[in-house]
């Protein structure tokens, strides 16, 4: 089976809908939001502006 980069690890709502995107290479997550034929995608980052990365993430 091939492994998957990406991968959605959260997500909430039905017809708009967030979910949290992993990286399974660098571990760093992005959030993405979507409604109706809209979609926007961004890195998550800490107070400092770095990215964050998934804390269970083993890479």
């Amino acid at each position: 089976m091939k492994n998957n980069r990406f991968e959605v690890i959260d997500k909430q709502g039905k017809i708009s809908q967030f979910q949290i995107i992993r990286d399974n290479e660098t571990g760093v997550l992005y959030m993405a939001y979507g409604a109706g034929y809209g979609l926007g995608l961004t890195v998550m980052v800490d107070q400092d502006g770095k990215p964050l990365i998934d804390e269970n993430w083993h890479g």
